[in-house]
C-alpha cells in the first residue's frame, strides 16, 4: 500500500503527522523543543485553551509568534461544563488570541458539544469570529456525523478530531464521513491503547518500532488521516515523523485491521 505524505489542512499543505500539546507548559526547554518540531517538519500543532492551565497556548505564541507560513496552530474551546455557552466560548477565544500572541486563528475546534446548549447557538460564536476574518476555520471535537451535518448548516467544518487509534474504533463511520467529505480527521491519543499482538513482529519486520507501525497503520486507515502524537522529545518527534516513510503492505494491514 502506498499513502500521500502531505494533506490540506485549512489552507496550507502540511506533512500528515502534527503534534499534539496537551503537556506542554511554558519553560524555555519547551519554547525551544517547539522551534525544532517546526525545523524538523512538523506543520500541524495542535493545542486548546486547558491545556496545562494555558500554558501549552503561552509557550507556542512565545516561541513561534508570528507563525511562519506553513505552519496551522489549531486550537479548541469549549471543554469543561458549560463552555458551549456563547459568552464562555467567545472569552476562551480572545484568551486564546492573547496567549498565542495572534490576531488570526488558523484552526479553531469547538472542543466538546454542550448538550445543554444547541449546537447552532454554540457555532455561531466561531461563524462570527470566521466571517470576521479572526479564525479561518472551524472544526469540531468528539462528534458524530449526525451532530458534523448539523454542524455544516451552520458554519463550513474544516477538521474533525475524534478520540481513534487500534483499538479505539467507535468513530471508524466519522472517519468514512470526513474521507467522502475531503475533511481531514485528526486522532487524537493515536497511540493509546492495548497491544494487538501482530505488531511487535511487524514492527522487527519494518525495522520500526511499534509506535511507528501504529502510525502508519492510521496513515493508511484514511487518506484524511493526520495523526498528532503529544511528545516533549525531538528524538520522539522525529521517530514519529519517520513512519511518513514507512508503507505496509496489504497483509500486514490486515493483520492489524
Amino acid at each position: 500500500m502506498s499513502t500521500s505524505r502531505e494533506i490540506t489542512v485549512g489552507d496550507h499543505r502540511v506533512n500528515r503527522i502534527g503534534l499534539g500539546t496537551n503537556r506542554l507548559t511554558d519553560t524555555p526547554e519547551n519554547r525551544a523543543f517547539l522551534g525544532a518540531a517546526v525545523d524538523a517538519g512538523v506543520g500541524l500543532i495542535d493545542t486548546a485553551h486547558v491545556y496545562t492551565g494555558g500554558g501549552s497556548e503561552r509557550a507556542i505564541g512565545a516561541a513561534l509568534a508570528p507563525f511562519p507560513d506553513g505552519l496551522v496552530v489549531a486550537t479548541k474551546g469549549g471543554y469543561e461544563r458549560g463552555g458551549g455557552q456563547p459568552e464562555r466560548l467567545r472569552a476562551e477565544v480572545e484568551e486564546s488570541f492573547e496567549r498565542l500572541g495572534t490576531k488570526t486563528i488558523a484552526l479553531h475546534y469547538l472542543h466538546r458539544v454542550d448538550p445543554a446548549v444547541p449546537l447552532e447557538e454554540t457555532l455561531s460564536v466561531l461563524k462570527k469570529y470566521r466571517d470576521a476574518g479572526r479564525i479561518r476555520h472551524v472544526g469540531l471535537s468528539q462528534v458524530s456525523v449526525d451532530q458534523i451535518e448539523l454542524a455544516q448548516t451552520v458554519v463550513p467544518i474544516a477538521a474533525v478530531q475524534n478520540e481513534y487509534n487500534l483499538s479505539e474504533r467507535k468513530a471508524d463511520d466519522v472517519v468514512d464521513f470526513c474521507e467522502t467529505e475531503n475533511i481531514p480527521f485528526v486522532p487524537f491519543f493515536p497511540l493509546r491503547g492495548r497491544t494487538l499482538a501482530p505488531l511487535d513482529e511487524i514492527a522487527r519486520r519494518y525495522d520500526a518500532t511499534p509506535q511507528q507501525i501504529t502510525l502508519a497503520w492510521l496513515l493508511e486507515r484514511s487518506p484524511s488521516m493526520i495523526p498528532i502524537p503529544g511528545t516533549l522529545s525531538l528524538e520522539h518527534l522525529e521517530d514519529n515523523l519517520a513512519a511518513l516513510e514507512l508503507e505496509l503492505s496489504d497483509e500486514d494491514y490486515a493483520k492489524l485491521n
